[in-house]
């Protein structure tokens, strides 16, 4: 009895400790402080042993690094920019970017995010058409071939793209994919042996240092970029898998959004890419021009905007409020989890109690139960407010965009979720054009002719069982 009473105070004592530890040193956010003592309050050991793997910070810490030339490069076109908006002497190309100002000078001063104003973007709702695009981009390299997805799967989809790969390594060009451990942990190695075998080079970020075990398998990398010869450029929300094909019989048909680009802003993905290469490879990428070879061929607006848990500021996020809050008539929202944080639930609230038309569109069915009753819970705030909530019924709702009034827009890889604003590597294009921006309106507009509205009288009518379990996952959304 001695020895169980002992291990019950030493038990009792860490827990107190790492309770301290977690208010005073490690949280600033309140609901993720009391998430996590939750947890600890409610299963000590096995708590104690979660905080280690999910709940520790890497905010501060120096991820990404890159050579001086490059850098001094970026921050002198953000400087010169900011400037220029400053002093009112910025020059657009197209008059209607000016009522936006203070949107991408946010994205400028806390992302060192570049505007450029002279692009071209196709948008794909459609896994087939997107690789199909890309794979054929691919065959038509000449120099180098930049791939980063969260997913990489050795399936059909997989084995189609690798053939490419492994083709364009074998006639001299430069090939490299680096993909996430946690999101692609089901990878063989059979696989990726024979991608480097023929010469591609290929890593992944963040990997376990210890076979199993992976204390930053919560900060995972959600990125989806391809680069092709510094000139075409690729963002959204597709990973390379045959579910995003529609070949999965749970999910059915995949409805996500993808964009192409040709343009300057290539330039910005590049080197999101190569930063994200630089950490995760020893063989560093260098500067070099050949990199950033973009043609100017069209005249959309568009910013590359990063965000990550080594970042003081949610920069994705804080781009979303400040969109919503530029709202006029409205504000279309698809996103596959919905769990904002108060700052953007209350944007949401008071943009549709002001009179903003405020439509969110959400899937039927969860790939992860815990994240969709949380969903579930948040959307019945918004519902009393006034907001419209859609439930997509044909197949499963995979894309994250954000359209304003019909002018500005973001697609790209962050959902409306905690995990998004404060733990996953995420980046988006925010984008500066009515008529882009139109088309993504007229996508939303066909997809509701697929889904059900869900009316506050529906939302009354839910199971006991259905509102314990949305309570349960509500106080743990912080750390989901």
């Amino acid at each position: 009895m001695n020895i169980i009473s002992d291990l019950l105070g030493v038990i009792l004592v860490l827990n107190i400790a790492l309770a301290f530890t977690i208010i005073f040193l490690e949280r600033k956010d309140a609901s993720a402080t009391w998430a996590w003592l939750m947890v600890l309050l409610f299963i000590p050991i096995l708590g104690f042993v979660l905080y280690l793997i999910f709940g520790r910070r890497i905010s501060g810490e120096r991820i990404f690094t890159w050579d001086t030339k490059s850098k001094l490069g970026v921050k002198f076109a953000v400087q010169e920019q900011l400037r220029a908006l400053e002093d009112d002497t910025f020059n657009y190309k197209n008059n209607e970017l000016a009522a936006y100002k203070d949107l991408y000078y946010l994205h400028m001063r806390n992302d060192d995010a570049i505007l450029t104003q002279d692009n071209s973007v196709h948008i794909f709702t459609d896994g087939r058409e997107k690789f199909d695009a890309l794979i054929q981009d691919m065959e038509n390299a000449t120099d180098h071939i930049h791939l980063l997805y969260y997913i990489l799967r050795h399936d059909q989809l997989g084995k189609r793209t690798a053939e490419v790969l492994i083709r364009k390594a074998r006639q001299g060009l430069e090939v490299r994919v680096l993909y996430d451990d946690m999101g692609s942990r089901k990878i063989s190695r059979k696989f990726l042996h024979r991608l480097r075998k023929a010469g591609v080079k290929i890593e992944s970020f963040f990997p376990a240092k210890i076979p199993k075990i992976n204390f930053k398998i919560n900060y995972r990398n959600h990125r989806k970029l391809a680069i092709i010869d510094g000139k075409i450029g690729y963002i959204g929300g597709f990973n390379i898998g045959d579910e995003y094909l529609g070949h999965n019989q749970k999910f059915g048909y995949w409805r996500d959004t993808h964009l192409r680009i040709a343009g300057d802003a290539v330039a910005n993905m590049q080197t999101r890419f190569i930063l994200d290469w630089n950490q995760a490879s020893r063989d560093d990428i260098l500067y070099d021009e050949r990199y950033y070879a973009a043609d100017r061929c069209g005249d959309v607006g568009v910013q590359i905007v990063s965000s990550g848990p080594d970042s003081d500021w949610e920069q994705i996020k804080n781009g979303y409020i400040k969109m919503i809050m530029s709202a006029k008539e409205y504000v279309y929202i698809q996103t596959p989890y919905f769990i904002p944080d108060d700052s953007l639930q209350d944007t949401l609230r008071i943009a549709a109690l002001s009179g903003i038309n405020v439509k969110i569109m959400i899937p039927n069915k969860p790939d992860h139960p815990f994240v969709y009753w949380a969903t579930l819970s948040y959307i019945g705030d918004l519902l009393n407010a006034g907001a419209e909530v859609y439930v997509y019924q044909n197949g499963f709702l995979h894309a994250k965009t954000i359209i304003v009034d019909g002018k500005i827009a973001s697609v790209g890889t962050a959902n409306i979720d905690v995990r998004s604003f404060r733990l996953n590597f995420e980046v988006n294009a925010f984008l500066y054009d009515q008529g882009l921006s139109e088309r993504l309106l007229d996508a939303f507009n066909q997809d509701i002719e697929h889904s059900t509205q869900m009316t506050d009288k529906l939302y009354r009518k839910r199971s006991l069982g259905i509102r314990f379990k949305e309570s349960i996952s509500r106080l743990l959304s912080p750390v989901l």
